[in-house]
């Protein structure tokens, strides 16, 4: 039996086939274009194995609708990505390869493979962060994918500005939330050039350590989960996990008594494959719920 995966990302989309031990098959990646381009390499990626896959896991960009009941289920909604405004994701899928599908965002599937075979295996309650593109969290807890009317957006929280931060944020909806102030944008944006033509040893790396950590405190008091795992771009700095512990112990005092930080915050185990894991294993999900 195979399962497909779909990691449909604001940048690329990363497809995939695997079998029942989350052992991927075959992957490819492409870019994120228009609707017609890429969903076209999606469906010739899959044409092979028609009438082999059991299903397909999705974990798309968003914001999406994860509402079964809803008349939009299955969409992307009101994303920035003009072209994706609005496009019934899911129905082109079923259309193309009438197979079932699970629908998810992106990070809430980065987060599920870290909790089915990434630090968060064997473990009650994973939240999981992608700082990259965007900001986006996710959180697993008894192994059910947190929502509620929508899937979070834990990207949005707002932030205490740095005391030595003078930039105004480039999200349009908060200016001084997470994602306005440490995504990847946001540091291209005060600098002029990406992230990681940044030294590791510039200044600037102590005040997105002081933004990620008020996330990770923020994190804690309200879900107190047994690992937060950072994953995305942005964490690929060698120095920044360690940057983001001490502010957070800083930040957290004794107030809270949490596992020690070396197996508290984490970056993924699962490393770029915590996505495409995590959607083979929701496709999983879907034939056995």
């Amino acid at each position: 039996m195979l399962y497909g995966g779909i990691e449909a990302g604001g940048t690329k989309f990363v497809c995939g086939i695997g079998n029942e031990q989350l052992q991927v098959i075959e992957r490819k990646s492409f870019p994120t274009t228009t609707p017609e381009e890429t969903m076209e390499q999606v469906f010739d990626f899959f044409d092979k194995y028609k009438g082999n896959i059991a299903s397909i896991g999705v974990g798309a960009f968003g914001p999406i609708d994860i509402q079964i009941e809803s008349r939009t289920y299955g969409y992307i909604t009101n994303t920035p990505k003009l072209a994706w405004q609005n496009y019934h994701f899911v129905g082109a899928l079923e259309n193309a390869l009438s197979v079932p599908i699970y629908w998810t965002t992106d990070v809430n599937a980065a987060c599920y493979g870290e909790y089915m075979a990434g630090y968060g295996k064997g473990k009650n309650s994973v939240l999981y962060y992608t700082v990259g593109t965007g900001v986006g969290g996710g959180a697993v807890v008894d192994g059910k994918i947190v929502a509620g009317f929508s899937h979070p957006e834990m990207g949005h929280m707002l932030l205490q500005r740095h005391n030595e931060d003078q930039f105004e944020g480039i999200c349009p909806f908060h200016h001084d939330c997470l994602e306005g102030l440490a995504s990847g944008p946001a540091i291209e944006k005060r600098f002029g050039r990406k992230a990681q033509t940044i030294s590791f040893d510039h200044p600037y790396w102590t005040i997105e350590a002081d933004y990620l950590a008020q996330c990770v405190y923020n994190t804690t008091l309200l879900y107190a989960p047994e690992v937060i795992i950072l994953g995305g771009g942005v964490m690929k700095q060698p120095q920044l996990l360690e940057l983001i512990r001490q502010s957070f112990k800083e930040k957290m005092g004794s107030y809270v008594d949490t596992p020690t930080l070396e197996e508290y915050l984490l970056t993924p185990r699962l490393a770029d494959n915590a996505g495409l894991i995590g959607c083979l294993a929701l496709a999983i999900k879907k034939l056995n719920h």
